[in-house]
C-alpha cells in the first residue's frame, strides 16, 4: 500500500509535468483497447457526417473511442485506411463499404465488422441499412401520381448496393404503373455533386419532347448538382421540372423551393451500427450475424408538382416556391482534390 500523502505528491508531480499515461500500453496489459474503427465514404456528405456522429455518441456512452477514416468512395483509400487501423488494434470495425470492401476485409478475418448503409453481399456479415427499395418506390410513385410519364433518374455507382436497390425500385415502379423504362433517361452521377450536375445537364438538354419532366436523384450530393443544372438552364422548379432527392438535409429544407426527399434516419443508423458491433464484441461463442433495416420516409415539400403546370405571377406566388426571375448560371463546386 502507498500512503495517501505519497500518492497525492506523485499525482501532483505528474500533473505539473504534464504526464499522460500510455493508453495503448495500458489497454494491451488489460487485454482490450476499447477502440473501434469507422470508415465512411464521404465525410463532406451530411448523411455520412451524421452517421459518424451517431456512432461516436453511442461509442462514447459505452466507454469506447472511435477512429474515423474517409475513403472518398475509392477502394484504394479504403484499403489503406484498413491497413492503418490494424496498427491501432481496434476491437471492431464499422464500415460503409466501397466496391472493393469484400476483398479488403479478407485481410482481417477475425475482426468483428458491421457493414453500415451498404452491404458487400457477405452472407455472414452483420448489416445496418435502410429500406432503399421502399424509398425508391415511394419517390417514383409520388412523381407518377402527379402525372409525370417521363421520369429521369440520376443513379449512383451500380456496383454499390444502395445505388442498385434504388435504381431497381425506380424501374419496377415505372413498369408497375405501365410506363416504359427508358435507359436514355438514366445517367450515372457517381454519388458526387459535379457528376450529378453533368448528368442533369445532359438529361435536361434533351429536346422538349424527350426531356424528363421529373428527376429522381439517388443521393443528396447528386441532388445539389441537379438543382444547380436546372438553375443554369433557367428551368423553374417545379413548374418546369420536379425533383425528388434521396436523403434529407438542412439545405434541402431551406432551399427555394424546399426539396421533396426520401429521408433516412442517419443518426439512428450510426447508433444502431455501434450497438450491433458492441453486441458482437460482448457475445461469447459463435457470432450470429444480424440484419437491421430502418424505414425511410417520403417528405413532400415544394419541389414536386404536376408536369407543365403554369408559372404563377409574382403577386400570387406561394412564398415557398421559387421566384420567376431567372437564376444566374451556377457551376457546382468541385470539392476537395482527390488524393
Amino acid at each position: 500500500m502507498v500512503a495517501q500523502s505519497t500518492r497525492q505528491r506523485v499525482l501532483n508531480a505528474a500533473q505539473q509535468l504534464g504526464y499522460q499515461p500510455n493508453v495503448l500500453a495500458r489497454s494491451l496489459r488489460q487485454g482490450e483497447t476499447r477502440t473501434i474503427g469507422v470508415v465512411v465514404t464521404d465525410i463532406l456528405n451530411p448523411f455520412h457526417a451524421t452517421l459518424a456522429k451517431g456512432i461516436q455518441d453511442a461509442a462514447d456512452r459505452h466507454g469506447y473511442v472511435a477512429f474515423l477514416f474517409n475513403s472518398d468512395e475509392e477502394p484504394a483509400k479504403e484499403r489503406r485506411a484498413l491497413e492503418t487501423l490494424r496498427g491501432h488494434l481496434p476491437q471492431g470495425l464499422i464500415l460503409v463499404p466501397t466496391s472493393g470492401a469484400r476483398e479488403h476485409l479478407k485481410a482481417m478475418p477475425d475482426l468483428p465488422v458491421v457493414e453500415l448503409d451498404r452491404v458487400t453481399g457477405n452472407p455472414d456479415a452483420t448489416t445496418v441499412t435502410t429500406d432503399n427499395a421502399g424509398g425508391g418506390t415511394a419517390a417514383t410513385r409520388h412523381l407518377i401520381d402527379l402525372g409525370h410519364t417521363r421520369i429521369g433518374m440520376i443513379v449512383g455507382q451500380q456496383d454499390i448496393s444502395t445505388a442498385t436497390q434504388r435504381h431497381d425500385a425506380y424501374r419496377a415502379a415505372l413498369e408497375t404503373a405501365g410506363l416504359t423504362y427508358d435507359p436514355a433517361l438514366v445517367l450515372p452521377g457517381n454519388h458526387r455533386e459535379d457528376d450529378g450536375y453533368r448528368a442533369a445537364m445532359r438529361l435536361l438538354s434533351l429536346p422538349p419532347d424527350r426531356r424528363p419532366t421529373a428527376l429522381f436523384v439517388g443521393n443528396n450530393e447528386m441532388t445539389v448538382g441537379a438543382v444547380l443544372a436546372a438553375r443554369a438552364l433557367n428551368l423553374h422548379i417545379p413548374a418546369d421540372l420536379s425533383i425528388v432527392g434521396f436523403d434529407d438535409s438542412r439545405w434541402a429544407q431551406t432551399m427555394t423551393p424546399p426539396l421533396t426527399v426520401v429521408a433516412q434516419p442517419a443518426y439512428d443508423l450510426g447508433v444502431q451500427a455501434c450497438e450491433q458491433l458492441l453486441r458482437l464484441l460482448h457475445h461469447t461463442g459463435a457470432r450470429t450475424p444480424a440484419r437491421v433495416q430502418l424505414p425511410t420516409t417520403l417528405i413532400i415539400r415544394h419541389s414536386t408538382g404536376p408536369p407543365g403546370q403554369p408559372r404563377t405571377s409574382a403577386s400570387s406566388r406561394d412564398p415557398a416556391r421559387p421566384a420567376t426571375s431567372s437564376h444566374p448560371p451556377v457551376t457546382p463546386s468541385a470539392g476537395p482534390p482527390r488524393a
